[in-house]
């Protein structure tokens, strides 16, 4: 089994590979780390997973014009039911734009039917909670921007804190296996169950995670504490 991680030299930026660290010493699964001037693999290699995380602004543009000439071999991935997982504003690269604070349009992929802002002097940082199917979800949000567009029920459902945006319930996206959430950091290391469920797609019939037991205790403590109507939520 193999996974790929796209641009990690740029897209880094809340320790989100442990989500990748964590999956391939569940699995042993090689890991391929694609740099900004290398050819992705996915397109002519078997890959069970593909993986970008948060980059900063600066390198959303990078990387959307690093990724752009891979569009096609994406959605045929995607078509095909590949598994991808995109976390942290890398998201947006995938959109239609991102409307700068003077107004100005920054064209992305036009991959999803997204379009963001960015506002760097209103940075949103809060804890989340939501749903994925029957699986309680927790995490962290800090970003600059939010989305809007149709995305149906998204990737999670939001039960507290913000989804695509402060309106909506729906969180990220989701096309077939390619998924999409603003979510950072560890993602699958607070959420057990959740990376059981990624190894699931990825064709691992009868996932076991590393430290199992002890992820599961922390994420039960998390999910309790997250429950808890007196616990803030945004700062």
């Amino acid at each position: 089994m193999t996974i790929e991680i796209l641009y990690p030299e740029l897209c880094n930026l809340y320790g989100d590979l442990s989500n990748i660290e964590y999956l391939a010493r569940s699995t042993q699964a090689e890991v391929i780390s694609t740099s900004l001037k290398e050819t992705p693999r996915f397109p002519t290699q078997d890959v069970a997973l593909v993986y970008m995380g948060t980059t900063t602004e600066r390198g959303q543009e990078l990387v959307r014009d690093a990724f752009a000439p891979h569009l096609e071999a994406l959605r045929r991935r995607t078509d095909a039911g590949g598994v991808t997982l995109v976390t942290g504003n890398a998201m947006e690269i995938f959109g239609e734009y991102i409307e700068l604070d003077g107004g100005e349009r920054l064209p992305m992929l036009g991959f999803l039917p997204i379009h963001s802002t960015r506002r760097l002097l209103k940075r949103y940082n809060s804890l989340y909670l939501g749903q994925f199917g029957d699986l309680k979800i927790v995490g962290y949000k800090s970003q600059f921007g939010h989305s809007w567009g149709d995305v149906g029920e998204g990737l999670f459902t939001t039960l507290r804190g913000a989804g695509l945006n402060p309106d909506v319930k729906p969180e990220g996206v989701r096309i077939r296996n390619f998924m999409a959430t603003y979510l950072i950091g560890p993602l699958t290391v607070l959420n057990p169950l959740f990376a059981k469920e990624l190894l699931r797609l990825m064709g691992v019939t009868d996932p076991k995670l590393l430290f199992e037991e002890e992820a599961m205790d922390a994420y039960r403590a998390r999910l309790e504490e997250y429950s808890d109507p007196k616990r803030h939520f945004t700062y």
